[in-house]
């Protein structure tokens, strides 16, 4: 019974997760083609409210997935459970930089949608900035990693 449990409470944060991630990275992608500041502002405002379902979904698949392994007897110093964790760790940090340059993204976007809705090239520039799309990439690649660590436990 606890080893149902345990599984419906990671699948639930493995869901919550992966499915808050890739809204995520598709409202990024979304505001990089609009055409009036106040379009892209509001689609990167969108990803605010996800962040925190993204992060209890990463918490709940870690706290469920310790509890399954326990159940299951599967030790914690496993190679895949370490590259999961140390996946998991590169998503903290790199989400960190990367939520600070999408937060001025956003931030600019609305300042721009409030003083007359036309995009500057600076706003071109962050929209499209290689860095943060690279950032973005490396989390999506990440998470796909972890799930297919989870799957296939080489």
């Amino acid at each position: 019974m606890a080893r149902d449990w345990a599984l419906f409470l990671h699948l639930t944060g493995v869901l919550l997760f992966v499915g808050g991630s890739i809204a995520v990275t598709a409202l990024r992608l979304l505001a990089i083609g609009k055409e009036r500041p106040s379009e892209s502002a509001t689609l990167l405002g969108a990803v605010r409210p996800l962040v925190p379902l993204v992060g209890t979904g990463l918490l709940l698949t870690l706290a469920a997935g310790v509890w399954l392994a326990n159940e299951l007897r599967v030790p914690y110093d496993s190679g895949w459970l370490q590259w999961t964790y140390a996946l998991v760790v590169w998503l903290g940090v790199v989400g960190a930089i990367a939520g600070r340059l999408d937060r001025r993204t956003r931030e600019l976007a609305e300042r721009e949608a409030a003083s007359g809705d036309r995009p500057s090239p600076e706003l071109l520039r962050r929209l499209r900035d290689p860095l943060a799309l690279t950032l973005d990439a490396s989390m999506l690649v990440a998470t796909v990693a972890i799930v297919a660590l989870m799957v296939w436990k080489p």
